[in-house]
């Protein structure tokens, strides 16, 4: 996919990342008449979103009740798209050199080189893969998943969730309504979750058992049975099960990124108020940026976008407004 371009090759702003915090700050740097280049690791935008959690509803955007994510990301791209950005995908970034004469950045993947005047990263969480469980429960064969990206393969299942998190939540609150029957283990009895998601758990069929882990999973070829234990008496129990859905986090990682000179702060990029990081003209939002009373939303990842588009042209032109007016008094 490829849109406008810049004289020299040299765009205004290179976004990395091409989920949905990358996908709104590309509408508004078309809207702010900025030229775009989106790169992405994966072979499709839309980030994690699109990879993981594709049938999955999602309950905090504004103005969608509930929206499965695969709905979200096809509406974020006509919508990010429409200026025209170049779009690169399949790239893992490497290297980043500045050019200190005219202050343009080089940005090294994995199959190009792209030339920008400023730089806006959100990748979301990093480089991520799921935890590995595998040592722990003996896994073999198929039937056991770390993510669910299509719900039919969980229909008339028998199906254990092992988390606590908002995905293992979230997940028991979706599959309910295609799985025969499923427990959620939880090796306490707090949630990371919303309590309204977790309301809607404990009243669905769902049956949850709490300081309850998973010991083994038993199968020839596929996934037949579960042992599971808990862990205030080491009691087990064992269970027939057709699929186990494991939620136990993922290690993320910043990849190259860590080598750019950037501050970090727990692996995420320090920000400022205007979303800028510590080198000029390369600003970060979303899930990787980090800052005084940062909440990782959705919802929020857009409003930072904003934020760093816009002084990302304060910063490409300093005569340009920091805020060029509401989109609808703005000329397409």
């Amino acid at each position: 996919m490829s849109g406008m371009t810049s004289a020299g090759g040299i765009v205004d702003l290179v976004i990395i990342g091409g989920g949905p915090a990358g996908l709104f700050a590309s509408l508004y740097a078309g809207l702010r008449r900025m030229t775009v280049k989106i790169v992405d690791s994966l072979d499709a935008l839309g980030g994690q979103l699109i990879t993981l959690y594709p049938e999955k509803y999602i309950y905090d955007v504004a103005g969608f009740p509930k929206v499965l994510a695969k709905d979200l990301v096809q509406n974020l791209i006509e919508q990010g798209t429409q200026h025209g950005p170049e779009v690169c995908l399949g790239e893992q970034v490497q290297d980043l050199i500045l050019d200190e004469a005219t202050r343009v950045y080089t940005i090294r993947t994995s199959k190009a080189a792209h030339r920008a005047r400023s730089i806006l990263i959100a990748a979301g969480v990093g480089v991520v893969q799921a935890e590995d469980a595998s040592h722990r429960a003996g896994i073999r064969g198929a039937g056991v998943y770390y993510f669910a990206p299509h719900l039919e393969e969980f229909r008339g299942k028998r199906l254990l969730i092992v988390g606590g998190g908002d995905s293992a939540v979230d997940w028991a609150n979706t599959l309910a309504a295609v799985t025969a029957h499923q427990i959620l283990i939880h090796r306490r009895d707090q949630f990371r979750a919303h309590e309204g998601a977790v309301k809607r758990m404990l009243s669905w069929p769902t049956e949850v058992l709490l300081f309850h882990e998973l010991r083994a999973i038993g199968g020839a070829g596929r996934v037949e049975s579960a042992i599971i234990f808990d862990n205030r008496t080491n009691n087990e129990s064992a269970l027939r099960v057709d699929a186990v859905l494991l939620n136990l986090g993922f290690d993320s990682s910043l990849g190259p990124l860590k080598d750019w000179g950037l501050e970090l702060e727990g692996g995420s990029i320090k920000v400022d108020g205007m979303m800028q990081t510590n080198r000029p003209g390369i600003f970060a939002a979303g899930d990787i940026a980090t800052f005084p009373g940062k909440l990782k939303l959705i919802a929020t990842g857009f409003g930072e976008a904003c934020v760093a588009v816009n002084y990302a042209k304060h910063y490409l032109d300093p005569g340009a407004n920091i805020f060029p007016g509401h989109s609808s008094n703005m000329k397409k």
